[in-house]
């Protein structure tokens, strides 16, 4: 796998929490923008770590922005203290690397968790993916992300932008430009640990859905599934209370 880096750091919960987690934003997004989660998994007992990705928040930066890199990082990312993730818990990119991660690293998480992951991403969801992400880049203002978003929490809001202008645009342009094909199908199928997806809706708009979704299912046991009605692809920051549930009920 490509050299790892080290990746920052945010915390909820207490730290000598027997159960611990990692959580690992999607393209374009920040540790701090998993508060939500966090502060979930805090308050059900749990310390929750988030990182930022390479090229995003106050991560380091590089030339390589492979999903094989993304998950590099992960893979060499433990809790404090040392030992093993309880659960990895992947939005977006996130659920990319973090199964790369996992199927490179059997024992370094003991379960996943993914948020409508970007397993399989090319044609109409390739420029969906690019074009959402220059536009963000293009107006990075509050008031462009409450009127696009305006049923989401005021702190996701104020950390969209935030998390837009501390990430690299050369990043997230090359994440996009370094990934054809972006496909992690295969190490999907390899996933020796328990993975529940948590889908978006189709309806409003999901990138794991349809054959893509049937197909990765059918090729590991191991891989169940569930759907967060109503959501769109950031199902934590749309039905955050739903999707919430949903992980909890995963990680029982």
């Amino acid at each position: 796998m490509p050299a790892p880096l080290t990746l920052p750091r945010l915390s909820w919960g207490s730290a000598s929490s027997p159960r611990r987690a990692l959580l690992v934003h999607g393209l374009g997004s920040s540790a701090a923008l998993m508060w939500r989660i966090g502060d979930a998994l805090a308050a059900a007992g749990w310390h929750a770590t988030a990182v930022d990705l390479r090229g995003h928040g106050d991560a380091p930066r590089s030339l390589d922005y492979t999903v094989a890199a993304y998950g590099s990082d992960l893979a060499t990312t433990a809790p404090e203290g040392g030992g093993v993730w309880d659960a990895v818990i992947g939005h977006s990119l996130g659920g990319a690397a973090g199964t790369v991660a996992a199927a490179s690293s059997p024992d370094w998480t003991r379960r996943l968790v993914l948020l409508d992951p970007a397993i399989h991403v090319d044609g109409r969801d390739a420029a969906i993916v690019r074009r959402s992400q220059e536009r963000a880049f293009a107006d990075p203002r509050l008031e462009t992300v409450q009127q696009e978003h305006p049923h989401w929490h005021p702190q996701d809001q104020e950390l969209k932008v935030d998390a837009v202008r501390r990430a690299s645009a050369w990043a997230i342009e090359q994440t996009s430009a370094q990934n054809h094909p972006w496909d992690v199908r295969a190490d999907a199928a390899r996933l020796t640990v328990p993975t529940h997806v948590i889908g978006a809706d189709p309806d409003v708009y999901s990138i794991f859905t349809g054959d893509l979704a049937d197909d990765v299912l059918a090729a590991n046991p191991r891989i169940t599934m569930s759907v967060v009605e109503g959501a769109g692809h950031s199902l934590h920051r749309d039905r955050p209370e739903e999707s919430i549930r949903q992980l909890l009920e995963a990680l029982a």
